[in-house]
């Protein structure tokens, strides 16, 4: 087993593999930007080290400052955790010149599936059902207009490496292709420093069911079974759940047949998802295979109870898995909901700036994994994820309510975060019958965002409340749906800087 590991990520990622490094009795070793001298991550580690300045490009997408940090600090391996560094082929192949362990899939294999047109040609050959597109990466503009014909509008533009919705774009017509092309390889260029885009054919409507997957060194492969992630905004999982609502017993050892044969073909070690899209129709097509650790994989530890991060450590240091298929199975129900620094109401933009207070939800089947702390600067300069809440219970229903009332507990002052549209979303009929699809948040944004339908007399209330001197006392509506607020539950507070 490792002695050290050097963590080339921040935030709560960070915070979830240091932990599971120290169950194993192994160092954790951290690194930090410019901006993050005073980030949580840092207190979860043995040391740490300053990589750079604060914009990605300098520190953690720096290759050659990370390698020289684990060389200085002595470690056995790197765990990038997800986004970043995570799939970069030459990242892989650095560690692996410098007999640094990564903890991941080999240079050679993420290669492969890391590059989402290389493994579709992979999974074709392997006879797993593909979406029409590209068997090539795109770089005349005339190669894009040429498949966007032959597939026929929608087609979606996707950026070749990397995840987490960045470069993708929607076309629905010739006229849109060359900007949505250009817009999706500087996104890609800057979330993963690599610009190839390809083109396929766009499904209207999915479900997005990924497969956890594991493989080991000695040809041992497992799935854990689905996540269901088909509520999204801007392409980015945000509520993602398991078991999935639509599958049944015989379509998930389908898929779950499916999702291993891909990782076998691919010669994939460690962890990693396979992805597919389910039509209107429940059939199911190949997306992608994300090499890495992913944002979601709590909710499958809570069903399955393995513990994913260790699972990934032990396999590359070359122990075998121990769990055969036969032995896993998926007990109640379990959701995660991400918190962001966004606000809803202006088109998800990211929202930072000073946490003021906070209060985070506590109680049975309640799980935080969180990256900040009262008083801490929300960066501009990364993914604006500021923790994962997840709920367990023994069943969906049970699931949903215990989600809402935990995030109802939800305290987070100072900055706009999306808590109060995650409740809304749980709260719509849609969600609750089980059946969406990836546009659901674009169908139903009306019913998501808030009412102020009294905003204007609460405004004057509190302003004459205010030239009194007096405390105003809030009386919820007993009728009322929305139940009490952050701000009433603080009783009297007031913000100072």
């Amino acid at each position: 087993m490792f002695k050290k590991i050097l963590i080339a990520n921040r935030g709560e990622i960070a915070i979830r593999i240091a932990r599971a490094c120290r169950e194993l009795g192994i160092i954790p070793i951290g690194v930090y930007s410019e901006i993050d001298r005073t980030s949580a991550h840092l207190n979860f580690m043995d040391s740490a080290y300053h990589i750079g300045d604060s914009p990605p490009q300098a520190s953690y997408l720096n290759i050659g400052r990370i390698v020289e940090i684990a060389k200085k600090a002595g470690v056995d391996a790197i765990h990038p955790g997800y986004g970043f560094l995570a799939e970069n082929t030459h990242f892989a192949r650095a560690c692996a010149d410098s007999r640094i362990m990564f903890i991941g899939p080999s240079a050679e294999s993420l290669a492969l599936v890391g590059d989402k047109v290389a493994s579709r040609n992979t999974v074709k050959k392997a006879n797993v059902p593909i979406i029409p597109g590209m068997e090539g990466a795109g770089k005349e503009i005339s190669s894009f207009k040429k498949m966007a014909a032959q597939v026929g509008y929608p087609v979606i533009v996707k950026a070749s490496m990397g995840g987490g919705g960045k470069g993708m774009r929607i076309v629905r017509c010739e006229k849109e292709l060359e900007d949505s092309i250009s817009a999706g390889q500087r996104e890609a260029q800057s979330a993963f420093g690599d610009a190839t885009v390809y083109l396929e054919k766009y499904i209207e409507k999915p479900h997005h069911i990924e497969f956890q997957v594991m493989r080991d060194t000695h040809g041992n492969v497992i799935h854990l079974f689905e996540r269901e992630c088909s509520i999204q905004r801007r392409h980015q999982k945000i509520i993602e759940e398991t078991p999935s609502p639509i599958l049944d017993q015989t379509m998930r050892m389908q898929m779950g047949a499916a999702a291993m044969k891909v990782i076998t073909a691919a010669d994939y070690v460690n962890a990693g998802t396979v992805e597919f899209l389910v039509d209107g129709n429940k059939k199911f097509y190949f997306l992608e295979v994300n090499a890495r650790i992913q944002v979601e994989h709590p909710i499958t530890e809570a069903v399955t109870g393995v513990d994913l991060v260790m699972q990934q450590i032990r396999i590359a240091a070359g122990d075998p898995i121990g769990i055969r298929q036969e032995q896993l199975a998926q007990h109640g129900h379990a959701i995660e909901a991400r918190i962001y620094a966004e606000d809803p109401e202006n088109k998800f933009m990211p929202s930072p700036g000073m946490i003021l207070d906070l209060r985070e939800p506590q109680g049975p089947g309640v799980r935080i994994d969180s990256g900040v702390y009262k008083g801490w600067d929300v960066p501009p300069h990364y993914d604006p994820i500021l923790s994962k809440l997840i709920t367990w219970a023994a069943d969906r229903q049970q699931c949903v309510a215990r989600m809402r009332a935990s995030l109802r507990e939800y305290i987070i002052l100072g900055i706009k975060t999306n808590i109060g549209f995650m409740d809304r979303i749980m709260a719509t009929e849609v969600f609750k019958k089980g059946d969406y699809h990836t546009h659901f948040i674009d169908e139903n944004i009306h019913e998501l965002m808030p009412a102020y339908d009294h905003m204007h007399a609460a405004l004057i209330a509190a302003a004459i409340s205010a030239s009194r001197g007096t405390r105003m006392n809030i009386v919820t509506d007993p009728g009322s749906k929305q139940g009490t607020t952050p701000w009433q539950e603080l009783g009297a507070w007031e913000i100072c800087r």
